[in-house]
This record gives C-alpha cells, sequence and structure tokens, in this order.
C-alpha cells in the first residue's frame, strides 16, 4: 500500500460540480492499494498518518515535530489507483492495482482504522472510482510517499489464518460488531486478480 502525503492549508474533492469533501489544516493523502495487500498493510498506513511528524510545535515553533493527531488536524484521503502502474514505453499499465471491489474493501478498512484510532470526524474521504477534481494548497510545499514493507508468501498465510479464527471467534460469541480486520478476511483470496503479478 501507498500514500502520497501532503501538508496542506486546506483541500478539497469535487466531482463534477458537486463538492464531496473539505478540510482545512491538515494533511491531503493519496492512497494505492496493490494486489498483494491486506490488513497488515491498513494497519501500518494508518499509524504512520497518525504519527509522522510533519507540523511545527505551535508554541515553540521547533519543525518536524509534531503530528496530526497532536494538533488535532484533518485528514483527506482519496484512493488512487495510478500509483501502482508500470510504463510499457510509453503506455501506463495498472496491473499491479487491486481490483474495484477488493480494493474498496480495503480502503473502507483504512477509513475506519484512522477514525477508531483518531476521531471519524477529522477523517474526510472522495469518492472511490470517481472521476475526481482534487485542488489543493500544499503547505511549504511538503509532499512525502511512504510505501508498507512487503509481506512474503507465509506472512500472509499467517494473517489469513489469524483472521479466520478471528472470524469463528466473532460467530460464536455473537458479536454483531466484528473488528476491522475481520472486514477483510477475504481479501488475501483476492490479492492476484486476473492479469496481475
Amino acid at each position: 500500500m501507498k500514500a502520497i502525503i501532503q501538508r496542506v492549508t486546506c483541500a478539497k474533492v469535487t466531482v463534477g460540480e458537486e463538492l464531496v469533501s473539505s478540510i482545512g489544516r491538515g494533511l491531503c493523502v493519496l492512497v494505492g492499494i496493490s494486489s498483494d495487500d491486506n490488513a497488515n498493510d491498513v494497519e501500518w498506513i494508518a499509524r504512520k498518518l497518525l504519527n509522522l511528524r510533519l507540523f511545527d510545535e505551535p508554541t515553540t515553533g521547533k519543525r518536524w515535530t509534531s503530528s496530526v493527531v497532536d494538533q488535532q488536524l484533518e485528514i483527506l484521503c482519496i484512493s488512487q489507483f495510478t500509483l501502482y502502474h508500470r510504463l510499457k514505453g510509453n503506455r501506463p499499465d495498472f496491473s499491479r492495482a487491486m481490483q474495484g471491489p477488493a480494493a474498496q474493501e480495503l480502503y473502507g478498512s483504512l477509513l475506519k482504522r484512522l477514525g477508531d484510532q483518531y476521531s471519524s470526524e477529522r477523517i474526510r474521504d472522495g469518492r472511490f472510482g470517481a472521476m475526481m477534481q482534487v485542488h489543493i494548497q500544499n503547505d511549504g510545499p511538503v509532499t512525502l510517499e511512504i510505501e508498507s514493507p512487503a509481506q512474503s508468501v507465509q506472512e500472509r498465510a499467517k494473517l489469513q489464518r489469524s483472521l479466520e479464527r478471528q472470524a469463528i471467534s466473532a460467530g460464536k460469541s455473537g458479536s454483531s460488531k466484528p473488528a476491522v480486520a475481520d472486514n477483510v478476511v477475504g481479501t488475501v483470496e483476492k490479492q492476484n486478480p486476473a492479469g496481475a503479478e
């Protein structure tokens, strides 16, 4: 999973003439999901977004010491499958990106994880799969790219077993509110759609 993180003074997303989401000061994050991503990648990206020290300390002015959480700022996330591209000549190929339904499920898990760990009221997003216009006022400018660590086949299989056990336990307990990770049990099985490597 990749994220292009931009520190902004404001940002908004529109679809046609419709305003979908907007934020004030905070982070605008483009999120790319690869065919190999799973709940571990969601957790890693969420933790980084909430803890990266991209802001100055407001009282002392000391640079790179404060996170979006420290200052209670907003985050605007936008799904961006084109981050997982490769060039075939001059033409981009996006077969490394996770396919629509599975990607939307994992992207939704990321939004929920951010909301659970921070504040759902401060998490905004665009419209998955739509042709959007993104307007940002980059502060600095400050732009970073991060990518979750690659996992081995063994690690992915271990995660699959763990998620299955959690789903079984939730079923036995009669829980009506499964954990975030439970919502992506099927994701590992969908990691390699036709045409993806």
